[in-house]
């Protein structure tokens, strides 16, 4: 009977009347080992390690450049025909070069250091490789006037002298 009449800190006394239950006072249980009273925040500060600062920030500005695979797959498996998946994934490709060197100022503004201005070099020549990549893509799709004819109206359009079908005979 004697350990049944122990309570422990979060034990709820089932005996009380009604919805309202008593939780045993704090000041009755004693401390588990370890534990300290106080605040759980210490006053030191952490190291900052200088590599890892660096490592971060190359990673920040490597970023464009290492979405440029992706980004040639995506345009591969689009296609080259005018329809809603290819448009659109064209257009996110303006889209999100422009807003990340719009937003230039805010991607860079915890990285400092000596190499910084070259960080942000490489980070707006990777978008603008990727705004490159777009313009091709609309290349290959048509929808840039190359010729004089898209923007002429009495030119007339070039034709073809011959057709080609990769070794299959028209």
């Amino acid at each position: 009977m004697a350990a049944r009449s122990k309570k422990h800190k979060w034990s709820i006394d089932f005996a009380g009347s009604g919805r309202l239950r008593s939780v045993v006072a704090s000041s009755d249980i004693v401390s588990p080992v370890g534990f300290m009273e106080g605040s759980v925040v210490s006053d030191r500060t952490k190291d900052v390690d200088p590599n890892l600062i660096v490592k971060r920030s190359w990673d920040i500005a490597l970023a464009p450049v290492k979405q440029v695979p992706m980004n040639m797959f995506i345009m591969w498996m689009a296609g080259n025909s005018i329809s809603i998946f290819p448009i659109m994934m064209v257009g996110m490709m303006f889209i999100r070069p422009i807003y990340a060197i719009l937003a230039l100022q805010k991607t860079f503004k915890d990285i400092e250091g000596e190499q910084a201005p070259f960080q942000k070099l490489v980070f707006i020549l990777g978008n603008v490789f990727c705004l490159a990549m777009a313009v091709y893509k609309c290349h290959v799709m048509g929808l840039l006037p190359t010729h004089t004819s898209d923007w002429l109206a009495f030119v007339q359009p070039q034709e073809r002298m011959e057709w080609s079908g990769g070794g299959v005979i028209l």
